[in-house]
């Protein structure tokens, strides 16, 4: 089946295309955007839009922990951080709470940034100093 909408043909295109780097940069951006509109349904007391972008985040979280390499020895302290962010979403689901969403959030966002940086270093190495994510 074609696709008609030229965003979703990029989108797609963007996904076929990325190398497993920037696969999991998007993962950690669509975990973060799921999040912010989890806090956004609390505020408008939505509560099935809450649960369904909660829902999301935590199956990112899942996608992440997937991935892991445990043969690499911080594979093991990545998928307890991992664990503990799934199961304070299911806190916040369960108690409406925007201030856990909040410091799973600012984990995921230390996490996103320390990957981006990862990523932007080994372009530089890669092919000189014009490496960008």
């Amino acid at each position: 089946m074609a696709i008609s909408n030229p965003y979703q043909s990029y989108q797609q295109n963007s996904v076929t295309t990325a190398s497993a780097g920037d696969l999991t940069l998007m993962l950690y951006n669509g975990c973060l955007k799921f999040l912010h509109l989890a806090k956004k349904a609390i505020n408008e007391k939505d509560i099935p839009t809450r649960n369904t972008n909660i829902q999301k985040s935590q199956n990112i979280i899942k996608e992440l922990m997937v991935t892991l390499n445990m043969d690499i020895p911080i594979s093991q302290n990545l998928m307890t951080l991992y664990d503990y962010m799934n199961h304070q979403l299911i806190k916040a689901n369960i108690e409406n709470n925007i201030v856990i969403i909040e410091e799973v959030e600012s984990l995921v966002t230390e996490f996103r940034d320390t990957w981006k940086e990862a990523i932007v270093l080994n372009r530089q190495k890669q092919y000189g100093q014009g490496g960008q994510a």
